[in-house]
């Protein structure tokens, strides 16, 4: 019986060169938020960038008497990291409808096109005004791709290794934080103008973007859902590979579809019925607990964090680098084990590692920063131990929740919510990514240590979560997910409210 259940989820179709291309060019759309997340931390630390836009900074920073943990707490200087994340929260629902309508492949190459459009207005910036409008053009091109690239990678690639090439995703986008983290540390060297070059280079991941997805094709449940059959298989065959037998997996696109076409009440709508329950907690859910894991400080703010540490500039950046570098490896890591292990084994002991670091670390700020809320500068054995634990939770969050927040979100969801689902998620991501970076600093100035104990604590509750809430979706088909919602001890209530799930969960 578990032979012939493993059998009904395997289509056939190996890992070609045409998919492995097709979802690398996909995958880097996750270059250019990288780049973004890796270059406004740097930036906003930068003499010459603070001297240009924000010298009330620079003069607060000079007072004598300034807390160490508040050196950086402006709130225009927080707008801009934080415009990007509004504008890509609006795009990403946009984006949802607007790809049943034009593909995924066109929005990505739209969002790649904003998103050079943006990096020119922040390289030639001459006032606050400019810097934003760059901020926003550059989160709507990062709403696009981020809506659609991941859907695109999970459509595409094969089941059983769906979580790789989903993760690949994540692998670039931390391939783009390392970049622009290396491009901080050499352009703080140029007086005067070295921000502008370094938000200037942004334009060279969204001009490979823009280059790239001239060349991939869309997505066969995409193209099926635009009325596009025949190039829909052509598109699956290519993919799959000239002598793979794709008649099943064909099938069961286009019944999906047909499936969603005739059930068509709103995506939207559809999320909010009690037989979609356990998808609208999931799209709550998951982005919540990822930008309440602290990740803000690892990935936008680790420069600030370390220049409050007592870090001159360089150091900071120099810090920060090592940080990319553990996440990156951490990420090809968890690649390579996403599809072997599973999804809950990476979140349950990501989760408990993340935990353990930032208690550790309020712990080491609690006693030895700032304590006399006066100008501080840790002693560098200190220094260098928060450096280290930031290096094992980093190393954690980038086998876990970093990537994972990309694969699960991309596989779970029927198609007829499927872009509405990702919209949302992400829409619910940024929002909190807005928030958090607007209000970052002041947490820091207003707990201190203590901000390191409040994410603490979401990590708890997600960890939880995951335990209790989330099926293991290794290998399995996105046609036959409903299958495993319908088998959890609690959510099955929710899910068989939907006959056909009782067929397909007997079938297999």
């Amino acid at each position: 019986m578990a032979a012939r259940m493993e059998a009904a989820r395997d289509y056939g179709g190996g890992v070609t060169a045409s998919v492995v291309v097709t979802c690398l060019i996909a995958a880097s759309c996750g270059l250019i938020f990288g780049y973004d997340i890796g270059v406004t931390g740097g930036v906003t630390q930068m003499q010459s960038f603070l001297t240009e836009f924000f010298p009330e900074v620079v003069k607060g920073m000079r007072g004598a008497k300034r807390d160490a943990y508040c050196r950086y707490d402006n709130q225009a200087l927080t707008a801009f990291t934080s415009s990007l994340y509004i504008a890509g929260a609006l795009a990403s629902l946009v984006a949802s409808r607007v790809t049943r309508m034009v593909g995924r492949q066109a929005i990505m190459l739209t969002g790649g096109a904003l998103f050079l459009a943006g990096s020119a207005f922040n390289a030639g910036a001459v006032n606050i005004a400019m810097l934003i409008i760059g901020r926003i053009l550059l989160g709507v091109g990062v709403g696009f791709t981020t809506q659609a690239a991941p859907l695109y990678l999970a459509e595409t690639a094969p089941a059983r290794w769906r979580g790789a090439f989903t993760a690949a995703y994540h692998s670039f986008l931390v391939v783009g934080t390392v970049a622009a983290t290396a491009a901080n540390y050499f352009t703080d060297r140029i007086p005067g103008w070295g921000w502008r070059v370094s938000l200037g280079l942004a334009a060279v991941p969204a001009t490979v973007i823009v280059v790239g997805a001239l060349f991939v094709p869309d997505t066969p449940a995409s193209l099926v859902l635009r009325g596009h059959t025949e190039k829909a298989r052509a598109s699956l065959q290519r993919v799959r590979g000239a002598d793979a037998d794709v008649d099943a997996e064909f099938k069961d696109i286009v019944r999906a579809v047909e499936e969603a076409r005739r059930n068509d009440e709103g995506a939207f709508r559809r999320l909010c019925g009690r037989g979609y329950r356990h998808y609208l907690v999931m799209v709550v859910a998951i982005p919540t607990f990822f930008d309440l894991t602290g990740m803000v400080v690892v990935a936008v703010f680790s420069p600030v964090l370390f220049r409050t540490l007592g870090f001159n500039s360089q150091k900071a950046i120099l810090a920060s680098i090592v940080l990319t570098l553990v996440n990156l490896c951490a990420v090809v890591v968890s690649s390579f084990s996403v599809d072997r292990v599973g999804r809950r084994f990476l979140f349950l002991a990501g989760g408990t590692a993340m935990l353990l670091c930032q208690v550790a670390v309020a712990w080491i700020l609690a006693d030895h920063l700032g304590r006399s809320h006066a100008a501080a500068k840790m002693a560098k054995s200190y220094a260098a131990g928060v450096v280290a634990l930031m290096c094992v939770y980093t190393a954690s969050l980038g086998l876990s929740w970093g990537p994972l927040k990309w694969v699960v979100p991309s596989e779970i969801y029927p198609v007829e919510v499927r872009s509405a689902g990702q919209a949302l998620g992400l829409s619910i991501s940024l929002t909190l990514s807005f928030a958090q970076t607007q209000v970052f600093v002041s947490m820091l100035c207003a707990m201190k240590y203590a901000i390191f104990l409040f994410y603490a604590g979401w990590v708890l509750a997600m960890t939880a979560f995951i335990a209790l809430f989330l099926p293991e979706t290794k290998g399995v088909p996105l046609e036959s997910m409903r299958a495993v919602w319908a088998k959890h001890w609690y959510w099955k209530r929710f899910a068989n409210k939907d006959a056909k799930l009782y067929a397909q969960v007997n079938c297999l």
